[in-house]
């Protein structure tokens, strides 16, 4: 069973990504040490003591669709009534309208222990999350006056509609179309796919954001426009009016989050008999200014499924942990006890949970270094503004993408921990492993994530912000150095080696991109976002020895560095040598 790692996931917002420092400065407002400590805690009580138990009903028994109405599994509505009762749904929601207003900080460190409870439960709040941002900052006053109290309580969720049966990461093929009514308000007609809680029976209402082309739009992406689409039309009064007319199709059948509908969304089909045809919706932001609006949700997004993946490697590490302890057999030299050893005792059993543990951490800490980022932006001004937003954009798509590739690798690893009962499904291992796979795919390919911090990251301020993240990481190394732990004497070299490969592979990738040699550049991409992680991670968890000194963080530094801290070298060779050798073996794969 799943316990909320609370003391570990404070210490790493407060002595590594920077909780502490940013509140004893007072950037954040009112909010304290203390008060940070007690939501940290009852946040982790709440995952460990409500949504942990739920777990396997939700995989087991999933959700179900009939007559385009869908059953969560049960006793998921009563959890969410009891999540929102708590007031989890608006921990950063505006005040004006509800909201606590904490930092993001907070926000990513409970989403992580709700998804680490059930990540198809947490699926849902987390959309809701990212529509309450986006209305804040694009909506019409009339639509957030309408809206946002109810999505900030939680009483009503919200939805992200972007993908279309032709159209999966490449928005300008959307078909969705939109045409505007004489009251000022627009009809929508089309499909879409993959609606994460598209449809369900936690809220009364289910305020859908939906991408749709207009008439006479321009072509691409720059002729979409966002519009908000609520499943019941409201009132003057604030209640529920007359159904819209939209629907749900179906389900989709999935490797993982069972308890979580995906649905195949059917808009202005005639599902609701009414004189005009169409969903009406509400233009959000501007005509053809929509993927603006929308990348306000799916930037918070793509953090938060980061998250997932850490919140899913953190569970498996704890499952496999236990199991270790218990779990007997053969002899080991460490073992003085009687009959065979407790497994943990093997050296290679040793070595896949200690690459689990540190994996996890190093996700974690990214993941939250980026919180602090956004946060810091957003209670900033001028140059500092502009420097902490860059620092944010360059870490959402590393938090994105190797925070979920480690979801997937620490869940395997629990599951060859376990052996032949971890592909059993009683253990609950190969569960953790299903759930984990989705999230290298969706909110962005974690391929796309590499080519978004390559191609839009890296020349951020003429490619000099990325380099001075860089200095930073050495300089980090250069303390750690000063400190002269026991033991480490090897493993700041290869920790320096990691800072220096990624620093000269992002000089040859920044070259490459201004000669115009994109393909050559592209080639490199995902190779260069491990790296980039492989080489912050252990800065990271030398931020974290150095705070806390403890044999056990320093062990676990140690192991990092000599063990996986020098796959940074190879990786450099494959960005810096191999692209000619994958673009040419490349061309051989096409057909046509």
């Amino acid at each position: 069973m799943y316990r909320a790692p609370v003391e570990e996931i404070a210490f790493t917002l407060n002595e590594v990504a920077g909780l502490r420092a940013a509140i004893e400065d007072g950037r954040l407002g009112d909010l304290t040490a203390d008060l940070a400590a007690a939501i940290l805690s009852e946040a982790g009580r709440f995952a460990t003591e409500e949504i942990a138990p739920l777990y396997s009903v939700g995989d087991k028994q999933g959700a179900t669709l009939k007559d385009a109405a869908v059953t969560t599994p049960p006793g998921w509505k009563e959890l969410y009534r009891r999540w929102i009762e708590g007031g989890w749904n608006a921990l950063t929601g505006p005040e004006e309208f509800g909201g606590q207003g904490l930092p993001s900080m907070l926000s990513v460190a409970a989403l992580e222990m709700w998804n680490s409870g059930a990540t198809a439960f947490a699926l849902g709040p987390t959309l809701t999350m990212g529509a309450v941002e986006a209305l804040e900052k694009h909506a019409s006053e009339h639509l957030k006056q309408t809206y946002l109290a109810k999505l900030v309580s939680g009483e009503w969720m919200g939805t992200m509609n972007l993908t279309e049966p032709q159209a999966g990461s490449d928005l300008n093929a959307l078909r969705t179309r939109a045409e505007r009514a004489p009251d000022g308000t627009y009809r929508i007609f089309g499909q879409k796919i993959f609606i994460t809680y598209g449809e369900h029976d936690f809220t009364d209402n289910i305020v859908h954001t939906v991408l749709a082309r207009l008439p006479d739009a321009p072509a691409g992406t720059r002729g979409l426009s966002l519009f908000l689409v609520p499943k019941f039309l409201v009132n003057a009064d604030g209640s529920l009016g007359r159904r819209n007319d939209l629907f749900c199709a179906s389900l989709e059948h999935k490797l993982g989050i069972h308890g979580s509908p995906t649905c195949t969304m059917i808009y202005g089909d005639g599902f609701v008999a009414s004189e005009e045809k169409g969903a009406v919706g509400w233009l959000i932001g501007e005509e053809n200014r929509g993927l603006a609006c929308m990348f306000t949700m799916m930037n918070n997004a793509r953090l938060a499924i980061g998250l997932e993946g850490v919140a899913i490697a953190e569970t498996a590490f704890q499952k496999a942990l236990a199991y270790a302890n218990e779990r007997r057999q053969g002899k080991a030299s460490g073992w003085a006890g009687e009959g065979m050893a407790p497994i943990v005792h093997h050296p290679d059993v040793q070595r896949m949970l200690l690459t689990m543990q540190a994996l996890t951490r190093v996700a974690r800490s990214i993941a939250y270094s980026c919180a602090h980022a956004l946060d810091m932006a957003r209670v900033s001004d001028g140059e500092e503004k502009i420097f902490w937003q860059e620092r944010a954009n360059l870490l959402t798509p590393v938090a994105k993408a190797f925070s979920t590739d480690i979801g997937s690798e620490v869940a395997s690893l629990g599951i060859q921990v376990h052996g032949g009962m971890g592909y059993i499904e009683e253990t609950g291992a190969a569960a953790l492993y299903r759930d984990a796979r989705i999230a290298s795919i969706y909110e962005g390919t974690n391929g796309i994530q590499a080519i978004d911090l390559v191609t839009r990251k890296l020349p951020q301020s003429g490619g000099e912000h990325v380099h001075g993240y860089i200095a930073e990481l050495a300089g980090t190394i250069a303390d750690l150095a000063e400190a002269n732990f026991d033991g480490m004497e090897h493993g700041i070299d290869f920790l320096q080696d990691a800072v220096d490969d990624l620093a000269a592979a992002t000089e040859y990738l920044q070259e490459n991109l201004s000669a115009g040699m994109t393909d050559v550049a592209l080639a490199g991409a995902t190779a260069h976002l491990r790296l980039f992680a492989l080489a912050s991670g252990g800065a990271y968890l030398a931020r974290a020895a150095l705070a806390d000194r403890s044999p056990q963080r320093i062990a676990l530094l140690r192991f990092y560095a000599e063990n996986l801290a020098p796959e940074a070298e190879a990786l450099r060779s494959g960005i810096t040598i191999g692209a000619e050798g994958l673009l040419a073996a490349g061309k051989t794969l096409i057909s046509g």
